[in-house]
């Protein structure tokens, strides 16, 4: 009998939910609910990296559930396909002539932190990027301070300046950071987001660097990687420091 239970109590924090909303345009956002607990539970808001969508976190989010998290992960109308789940938002952009530069997310960003107050968290609410996202989750973070109670970016760095933003667009937010705030990356990478870290003015910081060469955006914490439990550890030491 006890086995039976614990199976379904698997199941259960493995099952998602398809949700639709709008972002401020019109654009219809789509995002996957991983939400197997209580409101009051801290949600963490998943976004992807280039080209892809929310299936970057198809492994990843089911196991932050296991560590107590609701989550949802949303697709941002940047993006294609990954682990064969199409970008819903990006086709939806396209089908209403909308621009998807990187930084046009920002807005589809936004709509998903007042759509996930408003129907599914009462509690702690984290913004987790990947890559181009990884970046905006750190601008959103200084730029809203009141918002959010904490922030996980996967190889941010300034990515936007072909798209006519200026050199320290990531910067320029980060620095006003209040919330605790962690950053990784592979181990090459960390040129392109030392100096935001340096600079944040957050108590509770904290960053990681793994001792191979390890991997771009969130998957990282992908199980094919070999080294994808350095960064669990890192980001379960983080995740409980601030739950």
């Amino acid at each position: 009998m006890a086995v039976w239970i614990i199976t379904l109590v698997g199941l259960f924090i493995q099952g998602k939910e398809t949700v639709t909303f709008p972002s401020g345009d019109g654009v219809t956002i789509t995002a996957d609910l991983y939400a197997p607990h209580d409101k009051s539970a801290p949600m963490i808001l998943l976004f992807h990296q280039a080209n892809w969508s929310r299936g970057e976190y198809k492994e990843i989010a089911p196991r932050l559930n296991e560590l107590g998290f609701n989550c949802m992960a949303i697709d941002l109308r940047s993006g294609n396909t990954v682990n064969d789940i199409t970008n819903l938002t990006n086709t939806s952009a396209r089908e209403k002539f909308k621009e998807t530069r990187y930084v046009d997310a920002l807005p589809d960003m936004m709509a998903a932190i007042n759509y996930a107050k408003t129907h599914y968290s009462s509690g702690k609410l984290m913004l987790w990027g990947s890559s181009y996202s990884a970046a905006l989750v750190l601008k959103i973070a200084g730029d809203h301070n009141a918002m959010l109670d904490g922030v996980l970016a996967f190889s941010p760095g300034e990515y936007f300046t072909s798209q006519g933003k200026p050199r320290n667009f990531i910067a320029s937010s980060a620095v006003n950071i209040e919330c605790p705030v962690f950053i990784t990356s592979a181990l090459n990478e960390k040129s392109n987001w030392w100096g935001m870290y340096v600079s944040i003015s957050s108590a509770n910081k904290a960053y990681f660097l793994p001792t191979t060469t390890g991997n771009h955006g969130s998957r990282s914490l992908w199980s094919k990687f070999p080294d994808s439990e350095q960064y669990w550890e890192a980001v379960n030491s983080f995740l409980d420091s601030i739950k």
